[in-house]
């Protein structure tokens, strides 16, 4: 089972985005649209979304989060 979560770092609120066991690359996209429609509701306002590099997380989600002002950085190993 894969969970997509987001903790917020000042809150330490964790949002669940979704469980599925098989997941698309369409299902992580729409996820990132979730999480940027519930944050401008709630009113915050985020600014960076540090994430892992796993193939399951499209350019598209990376794209969503960008067209809301949200930064991606690389990863660094």
């Amino acid at each position: 089972m894969y969970v997509l979560a987001v903790i917020e770092h000042r809150t330490r609120r964790i949002r669940i985005l979704g469980a599925t066991a098989h997941p698309t690359a369409s299902g992580v996209a729409c996820s990132a649209r979730n999480l940027v429609m519930d944050l401008q509701n709630a009113g915050c306002r985020a600014r960076l979304l540090i994430r892992d590099r796993d193939g399951k997380l499209p350019a598209l989600f990376d794209a969503v989060l960008a067209d809301a002002g949200i930064e991606v950085p690389r990863a660094i190993v």
